[in-house]
């Protein structure tokens, strides 16, 4: 039975993988439109190939540092000969997501543009079509390093089921890593683009947006792809996976290292695949713009996906684990309906449909500080329904599953939940990453002179992938919380089984917890300040060389010279690669120091804090920034004096505030909170044996 259920997984990673270089295949029969969009493309692609090119040589090396420790562990008994190369795959397969979500975001861009000269539907389909290549790609590629390395540590190393789960629990680390570089590489580079591109382009010049004399704007263009493409498909490549292995080890546990236990969380991801790909087909819309229209377009898609999941996975559990843990079906639905729900959350607090986002344009009325202000309270406000809605999973997930006779089953039916949240991920990616390729569609629709009505529909499209993008970003912290708590619970299993004598009691006022919980309860904020602080920094340098050129090269405002766009990419390049490394590092060095030092209790003490706050952080920012973004895209719609009025530079401003709320910190920290949880794991026999506490 155990050889046909991961068959059927790695079926499941087929299938995706199909998919994905069939609509690639489809999506690149679409005309690129005249020379002049191509032209633009092309420069496109160029900086986002040479950026990536550069990120993964500066990664590399530390792949290889860490790959060179994890062997010396090995040596030591630390760790199975298994786990360095686990945690290569892991890297590989993360940055190959991103990589490959990149290459077909930048083919796009302008067959985008060029469908959007035939109607808005079309339009809507090529990009989504582009989405749907790296959302599927994402889990296809995700299963398939899951069921490949299955089968190997089971069926041909016949490693035991702990020791399987512990080696595969480092691939996530592996990916873990590489979604925190390319994330807040990508973040760092993207919004430093952005931030220069808007502060002096259309605040001081007042010039367009993707106006073609801005230095900047190709740079900008470079950035959606690095960071809001390969960036988030190595994040979300990430998450999916360390919802699958982390519910995976937590079945060792809850079924005494029954096979089929650890199988179930697979099965539930190679289905829905499937029915991901069902719910492609249900996305499409008439010439109408407006937003209500567009998202219910997308929202059936993702919902018929979701249904056929739940139905689906009744039979499933049924089937593999009996119908005496029938309960276990239902923490799967649980998770599938708060994803829902919080994705519903999201899109209320950000989506220039609702009020709070009308609210906050309105704010632009008495300048950019009061729409900062609201913009800020806007994302504190938006952290309550989440935290309610992943509170009440947890505790309908950890007592359906039977967590009141048993705990450990309770806490398996935790993570079924996470797997259940991120289940749909092929299409839910796919309604996220589409957004980018809007964004560039409009950008090359303006510095190609395209008709009027082209921008329109693309900046419909743009302004409706911001709301879909704070959404799958709500939808990822969310599973993000739930699958940290599973890693919490891994980890106190690690330690058990290296200390079967182990106290594992973690009373709150035992002073080893406490310390732990304040350092985890800071990590969030630190990491948020560096990379914050990192963007500030690459943003400055980008905001001198606009000014430079608008001054120095003569004719540039009249259109009668070209800008150095080159320079702008080759800034936002060197700061970015250099500033990721730090926050990176933080993330891989805090946990190893702290378990060295205050033990195992610190260890567990620094999850607990690092995933409650790190939790309300990333919504809040997410959601600020999403606001933020929406608001001056609403005021463009011809609101509040539109374009060029004072209450546009005033939403311009808060917009660039928020552009590393949503795009550089906020989607940083729920890779953060796993990644502490993922090495801890990795180190756990090293702080047992030997940390001074």
């Amino acid at each position: 039975m155990e050889r046909y259920l991961i068959l059927f997984t790695f079926l499941g990673s087929v299938i995706a993988l199909l998919f994905a270089a069939l609509t690639a295949k489809k999506v690149l029969k679409f005309s690129e439109g005249n020379e002049k969009m191509q032209k633009i493309s092309q420069s496109i692609r160029k900086g986002a190939n040479a950026y990536l090119k550069r990120q993964y040589s500066v990664v590399s090396v530390f792949f290889a540092g860490m790959f060179v420790i994890l062997l010396v562990m090995a040596a030591f008994g630390l760790l199975t000969w298994f786990v360095p190369f686990a945690f290569i795959t892991g890297g590989l397969f993360s940055g190959l997501s991103g990589f490959i979500g990149m290459k077909i975001a930048t083919l796009s861009n302008a067959r985008t543009a060029n469908a959007c000269q035939q109607g808005l539907n079309r339009g809507l389909r090529v990009a989504f079509s582009a989405g749907s290549v790296m959302g599927f790609t994402v889990v296809g590629l995700g299963l398939f390093d899951i069921s490949v390395w299955f089968f190997l540590l089971n069926f041909v190393f016949k490693l035991s089921p702990s020791e399987i789960t512990g080696a595969m629990l480092t691939f996530g680390m592996g990916a873990s890593s590489m979604a925190l570089f390319a994330r807040v590489g990508g973040g760092i580079f993207t919004k430093a683009a952005d931030v220069g591109a808007d502060l002096v382009g259309k605040v001081e010049a007042g010039i367009p947006e993707d106006d073609p004399r801005n230095p900047a704007v190709i740079a900008d263009n470079v950035g959606d792809n690095v960071g809001d493409v390969a960036g988030m498909g190595a994040d979300l490549y990430e998450s999916y996976v360390g919802s699958v292995i982390s519910a995976s080890a937590l079945g060792v546990s809850a079924f005494q290292g029954e096979i089929k236990a650890m199988a179930v969380p697979m099965i539930l991801a190679a289905i829905g695949i499937v029915m991901s790909i069902l719910g492609t087909f249900f996305v499409r819309t008439g010439e109408n713009i407006e937003q209500k229209l567009l998202l219910r377009a997308l929202r059936r898609g993702t919902n018929l996906s979701a249904v056929g999941i739940a139905v689906v996975s009744l039979p499933v559990v049924l089937l593999v684990l009996g119908k005496e843990n029938l309960g276990l079906y239902f923490a799967i639905l649980s998770g599938l309906i708060a994803g829902v729900l919080i994705g519903l959350s999201t899109e209320y607090f950000t989506s220039d449909t609702y009020k709070p986002t009308k609210r906050l344009a309105a704010t632009s009325e008495t300048g950019s500080a009061t729409i900062i202000i609201s913009g800020l309270g806007l994302g504190m406000k938006s952290t309550a329904v989440p935290i309610v809605i992943v509170a009440v999973s947890v505790l309908i997930s950890f007592f359906v599953s039977g967590g009141a006779a048993s705990s450990a089953t309770g806490l398996y039916g935790i993570a079924l939940s996470a797997v259940g949240m991120l289940s749909t991920l092929g299409i839910t990616l796919a309604t996220d990453a589409y957004g980018p390729v809007a964004d560039n569609a409009g950008g090359i629709a303006e510095m190609a002179g395209l008709a009027p009505e082209v921008r329109e529909r693309t900046d419909a499209l743009d302004s409706l992938g911001n709301t879909t993008a704070a959404t799958g970003k709500g939808f990822a912290i969310g599973s993000a919380a739930l699958t940290a708590l599973a890693l919490i619970a891994s980890y106190v299993d690690k330690v058990k089984s290296v200390d079967a004598a182990a106290d594992l009691s973690f009373d709150i006022i035992n002073p080893l917890v406490l310390i732990g919980l304040f350092v985890g309860g800071c990590l969030p904020f630190v990491f948020t300040a560096l990379t914050m602080d990192s963007v500030g920094k690459a943003a400055q340098s980008v905001v001198k060389e606009v000014r430079r050129q608008f001054k120095e090269i003569t004719g540039l405002m009249e259109g009668k010279a070209d800008p150095d766009y080159a320079s702008c990419v080759d800034l936002c390049t060197k700061a970015s690669l250099h500033e990721m490394i730090v926050p990176t590092l933080v993330a891989i060095a805090v946990p190893v120091a702290v378990g060295m030092v205050l033990g195992y209790k610190g260890v567990v003490g620094m999850l607990a804090g690092a995933t409650v706050t790190g939790f309300l952080m990333a919504i809040f920012m997410s959601n600020s920034g999403g606001a933020w973004d929406n608001a001056k895209k609403y005021i463009e719609s011809g609101t509040h004096g539109g374009k060029g009025s004072d209450m546009h530079k005033a939403a311009v401003v808060g917009d660039t505030v928020g552009d590393p709320f949503k795009d550089t910190s906020g989607p940083s920290i729920n890779i953060l909170i796993k990644l502490l949880s993922m090495v801890s794991i990795v180190f756990a026999t090293l702080v047992v044996n030997y940390s001074i506490f």
